[in-house]
């Protein structure tokens, strides 16, 4: 399994359309709006590299209404498990 992280700048007025566009394509599996430089984050999960190529440039980039792309590729996942206590760090229980 091959995991990319694509950072989408969109038009700002189709961003809702835009992210529902994006979460319908082959190989999307979450679609996020965030704050700051970008609109929205999509995780792209394909089972050989070279899908990259044709979800990415071929549909993604071709969504009306994305302006750009940056595309990051994941080299490990940690579990679930470890990023649940990362995060839980200096908490209390029941917070």
């Amino acid at each position: 399994m091959v995991t990319a992280i694509v950072f989408i700048k969109a038009d700002v007025a189709r961003i809702p359309e835009v992210a529902e566009q994006v979460a319908a394509i082959a190989g999307v599996s979450e679609v996020y709006s965030v704050t700051g430089g970008l609109d929205l984050i999509a995780m792209i999960r394909v089972a050989h590299h070279d899908e990259l190529a044709t979800v990415i440039p071929d549909h993604v980039n071709r969504v009306p209404g994305v302006l750009s792309t940056e595309t990051h590729i994941a080299f490990r996942a940690y579990s679930t498990h470890d990023l649940e206590a990362a995060f839980s760090l200096g908490q209390e229980d029941g917070v």
